[in-house]
């Protein structure tokens, strides 16, 4: 399955992706990485690890729809078959979505529905929640709200920090991502309504 990792920052989850495919995890071959920051880390590990990188700047184009069409036209020259978003900041078009509908997944650092957005540990943290976690799921036309694949909680200390909950809320993501992926190439996921049954 060939596989395109969507990043707009430093790219740890596609690390983590990089680092299971190798180990053997799931068979699958990943692609490209497709990056909307041309100064982001994530670059600059595609180009150590010898994947493609496509470097791709809103501001470039007079509309959103322009932009995408350039991302979607690259998708097809290289027969993507699987969306991985992994960090990436840009909420994607209703036909975006469509295009690639149930091919597309996301990774969130809380437990969705609970702190949507782009701070979601931070927002954690300032709620006083003693609990919070990672979500991975489908990506849908709204933010953070596709079907739930999998769910990991993290317990939140008194002592912790933002920085400190991070640290191990990307622990877990670096884990359930890569599991989420192996389930999906597997066939493992089917949906049904909002449920994301896993077969055994």
């Amino acid at each position: 399955m060939k596989i395109a990792v969507f990043c707009s920052g430093n790219g740890s989850n596609f690390q983590a992706i990089i680092d299971a495919c190798r180990k053997g995890l799931f068979k699958a071959d990943i692609s490209l990485m497709v990056c909307d920051n041309p100064n982001a880390f994530s670059v600059k590990r595609a180009e150590k690890e010898g994947i493609k990188s496509f470097t791709i700047e809103r501001k470039a184009f007079s509309s959103a729809e322009e932009f995408e069409a350039r991302i979607i036209e690259e998708l097809k020259k290289e027969r993507i078959e699987l969306i991985c978003l992994a960090g990436y900041m840009r909420i994607l078009s209703a036909g975006f979505v469509e295009k690639y509908k149930g091919r597309i997944l996301n990774i969130h650092p809380a437990l969705l529905p609970s702190f949507k957005g782009t701070h979601g540990i931070k927002d954690a943290i300032d709620h006083g929640v003693k609990t919070t976690g990672v979500t991975v799921h489908f990506v849908d036309e709204e933010m953070d709200s596709g079907p739930v694949i999998l769910q990991e909680a993290v317990k939140v200390e008194e002592t912790d920090t933002e920085a400190s909950l991070a640290e191990k809320i990307h622990s877990v993501e670096h884990r359930l991502y890569p599991e989420a992926i192996r389930l999906f190439i597997k066939g493992k996921l089917k949906l049904i309504g909002r449920r994301v049954k896993i077969l055994p």
